[in-house]
């Protein structure tokens, strides 16, 4: 047994212990009805990029691709260090999360949107295991909510702004917040690490996938049900229950793809929401599942750059990890992790476009620009951002920003506050 493995398994011995000691919060009431909030006009849009070494964001303009401000999302870090290192379960959690999934860094942002007022910008913070709003006026805290278990992991926002969804990653629920004070207005079940979350029918519902425990070292295929229970669900948006529960075994094992995880990463909807297209564990493509028949109905293979790594060195057992279709449903921008490069598919007759490689790259997230005319990508291992046009395939622009970028949103800030936004 290697090092790695050894850590590895002695680690998730430890959370395995620590999580039948940890309490689980019961869940709050589910908020009432009001009137839909509407956007301030006054807003700026911008580029919103979330360093997850460095514990920044960083703040850009879609059209120049020129750094605005950086943003300091962990100012109470030296309150959450000694909260950390005085209370014995969060240690032991803490240390694993940086070894297991931080690659021996502190995951100080996962995932962030701002307000449709711009005036916040809500983080999830992994190793701190809550999520915060930043007052994108003052720079401080407006409000936290530590979340159950001990670490907080991918969001989604309402179309409507008025909520955001959280993932719990050790607690086996999602909640789902109020933007403006942090309340949770309820919560849902999900699997083993609930991960991604997409709002559809027009924030009516809620696409959710849990990835399981892709930091085990048991990667070979016939090991693939010790890695905890995935699930792909439906969720109703307000009553907050669980509509419908994909079998995604089933559906891959009738396309033959018994061999394929069933952990389902970032996702991606047809302009109908008819079909999601997502990417799963180990796989150097993506697949492509009708929402109504719950079968599998497209297999998009991509080129395997690195066919000689173990499956033991996939970062997070992710292949691959970004995916965004355009508005029209013609192309799909996809970043191949593992394998250092960009590329966009043409779902006319499902091929490829250049490959964008960089050395060293590892893409880590895919989001379509607010007009649809283009998509970013995040290169963590080299601290860039790059734009894509979808209709040529190539890199139209590149920042650099902070230390491992992951996450890219689109978003807002009040216009009288972009200037008072602090430089990097």
């Amino acid at each position: 047994m290697t090092l790695r493995a050894l850590l590895s398994t002695v680690l998730t011995t430890l959370l395995a212990v620590a999580a039948a000691l940890a309490p689980v919060p019961s869940a709050t009431a589910e908020e009432t009805r009001g009137s839909l909030e509407r956007r301030s006009d006054d807003v700026r849009r911008v580029v919103f990029v979330g360093n997850n070494w460095d514990g920044t964001a960083d703040v850009l303009d879609p059209e120049t691709f020129e750094r605005l401000g950086r943003i300091d999302v962990v100012p109470d870090r030296d309150e959450r260090m000694q909260e950390i290192a005085t209370n014995p379960l969060r240690l032991i959690y803490f240390l694993a999360i940086r070894q297991l999934i931080g690659e021996g860094h502190d995951q100080l942002v996962d995932d962030m949107y701002s307000s449709n007022d711009g005036r916040l910008l809500i983080v999830s913070r992994p190793s701190f295991a809550d999520v915060v709003a930043i007052d994108l006026a003052t720079q401080e805290i407006r409000w936290r909510f530590p979340v159950a278990g001990q670490r907080s992991d991918h969001m989604a926002l309402s179309p409507n702004g008025r909520r955001v969804v959280v993932s719990a990653s050790t607690a086996d629920v999602v909640h789902v917040l109020r933007v403006k004070d942090g309340t949770e207005v309820g919560r849902f079940p999900s699997g083993g690490s609930p991960h991604e979350s997409v709002f559809i029918d027009g924030g009516r519902k809620i696409l959710h996938a849990s990835i399981g425990m892709v930091y085990s070292p048991l990667d070979q295929p016939e090991a693939d049900p010790t890695k905890q229970e995935r699930v792909f669900e439906l969720v109703d948006a307000r009553s907050l229950e669980v509509i419908r529960r994909y079998d995604l075994r089933k559906a891959l094992d009738d396309r033959g793809l018994d061999r394929m995880s069933t952990a389902a990463r970032p996702m991606t909807l047809s302009p109908d929401e008819k079909t999601v297209y997502f990417q799963v564990s180990f796989f150097h493509g993506f697949l492509g599942m009708s929402l109504r028949t719950g079968k599998i109905v497209k297999v998009v293979h991509l080129p395997n750059l690195v066919p000689d790594m173990p499956r033991e060195q996939y970062v997070l057992d992710s292949a691959h990890h970004g995916i965004a279709m355009n508005p029209s449903g013609t192309k799909i921008c996809v970043a191949g992790t593992m394998d250092d490069y960009a590329t966009v598919v043409s779902t006319a007759h499902w091929k490829r476009g250049p490959l964008l490689t960089k050395p060293s790259g590892k893409p880590y997230w895919v989001t379509q620009s607010h007009d649809g005319r283009y998509c970013y990508i995040s290169w963590s291992g080299t601290d860039q951002v790059a734009k894509i046009s979808y209709r040529t395939g190539r890199i139209v622009q590149t920042a650099p920003v902070g230390d491992h970028p992951q996450r890219v949103r689109n978003g807002f800030v009040r216009t009288d506050l972009v200037a008072g936004l602090p430089a990097a």
